[in-house]
């Protein structure tokens, strides 16, 4: 059974010119020395150092050689045995050893390649001594050296191949978490702004709507009979579907609602009250109670406790039957607080119907977020027969004592400059 040979240090290109470079005219030179030189044996060695260079080539020719590491080391055991006879032949082939010791460390296993090379370099010195008939502790310099040099380099560029490929992983995992931390955040967007608009389009579009759909049933009751009514009804129903359109092209550009364009929160829940007042069979009041609100209130602030005034006044109108209804908007220590109250049929918050598509109960689980993202609260107060209180909660944002609070509650805001050429 065959192993794929990993390769553990692959070589840049240009080193792998060099090697094969190397060895081609190390075997060159021992071929021409013993050609030029009064070597005896010279046609042999000539055609050692050629089958030497062949066995060499077929290395980087061979894919199985390159890719199977028992392939690799018949194919380098190949090479030494050619290597060897030359050695045997010339001393010249001891030049050799040196770029042998690199193939080896390369090609063979961490334990196996050291030995090898130690086994290399233990022939070189041997034929060197047998072909000049002596032995000096010189010539164990030369392939003892190439040999220390050959391991040092091997293993210090295998250290920091080592490295750079922890470094790579690193790189890599790094750019894959933050793929995936930029799809996490664009799918909380996602999620966020869909929470937004379904917020938005409830305490909007289908309160809206189903007010609308009250007054048109009032109408239709009051005809023939009395036209009068109905068209006073149908009149009503048309300014709801203008209000509401206003409305929602405000929210789909994340603007402020228009009830809140130049005026006070307070006078917007007023205006509110008023215009719930006129349209249904309920007396709807506002006042502001408690402590003043006399703080400058973030938009979002704002904004939420007006949305949170519209669905609880929505309730009120489809489900609690009620007569009157109360909203009172004030501050109580740090926090400002809505409270609605109305006398009406009430009901058990215990046992609230699951929200659906079709009947709605999406009303309070809006509020719940709206309060929650704020960091705010919302406690309702109600049992069958008693009428219903909802008192929402929301911080009051820290005093800045370089811009002291106007008298008189929230700053107005001012009204967005009119565009004469979009009108005209």
């Amino acid at each position: 059974m065959t192993t794929a040979a990993p390769a553990p240090i692959p070589t840049t290109r240009a080193l792998s010119w060099c090697l094969h470079l190397l060895v081609a005219g190390l075997l060159a030179l021992a071929a021409v020395r013993a050609v030029t030189g009064p070597l005896p044996h010279a046609t042999a060695i000539v055609a050692v150092a050629a089958g030497c260079g062949l066995a060499y080539a077929a290395g980087p020719l061979l894919p199985r050689i390159r890719a199977d590491r028992r392939a690799a080391a018949w194919w380098l055991a190949a090479v030494g045995a050619v290597w060897l006879v030359l050695l045997a032949l010339s001393a010249d082939g001891v030049w050799v050893a040196f770029p042998l010791y690199f193939l080896q460390l390369h090609l063979l296993p961490r334990r196996a390649g050291p030995a090898a090379v130690a086994a290399t370099a233990l022939a070189a010195v041997t034929a060197f001594a047998a072909h000049q008939g002596s032995f000096s502790a010189a010539m164990a310099i030369g392939p003892g050296l190439g040999a220390a040099v050959a391991v040092a380099v091997v293993w210090g560029y295998q250290a920091l191949y080592r490295e750079s490929e922890q470094r790579r992983r690193l790189i890599e995992e790094l750019t894959a978490t933050r793929a995936d931390l930029a799809e996490a955040q664009h799918t909380a967007g996602v999620l966020a702004e869909r929470e937004r608009l379904a917020r938005e389009i409830h305490d909007t579009l289908a309160q809206g709507l189903s007010s609308i759909q009250l007054l048109l049933r009032a109408a239709e009751r009051n005809l023939p009979g009395t036209p009068e009514n109905a068209a006073r009804l149908v009149g009503q129903a048309r300014q709801a579907a203008v209000d509401n359109l206003a409305e929602a092209r405000r929210f789909v550009a994340a603007l402020a609602p228009p009830a809140l364009e130049g005026t006070t929160l307070a006078d917007a829940l007023e205006r509110l009250c008023a215009t719930t007042s006129t349209r249904h069979r309920l007396t709807a009041r506002f006042r502001l109670g408690g402590r003043p609100v006399d703080l400058p209130l973030p938009t979002a602030h704002e904004v939420a406790l007006l949305r949170i005034a519209q669905s609880a006044l929505a309730n009120t109108v489809r489900h609690a039957r009620a007569t009157t209804v109360d909203i009172t908007l004030g501050r109580r220590g740090d926090r400002v607080t809505l409270t609605v109250v109305d006398d009406g049929a009430g009901f058990d918050p215990a046992r609230l119907p699951v929200p659906d598509p079709e009947t709605g109960g999406f009303g309070l689980a809006a509020m719940h977020a709206r309060l929650r993202a704020l960091g705010g609260t919302l406690a309702v107060d109600s049992a069958p027969g008693r009428g219903t209180t909802l008192t929402a909660r929301l911080p009051l944002p820290a005093e800045s004592p370089s811009h002291p609070p106007p008298p008189g509650g929230a700053t107005p805001r001012p009204s967005p400059p009119v565009d004469t050429e979009a009108r005209s």
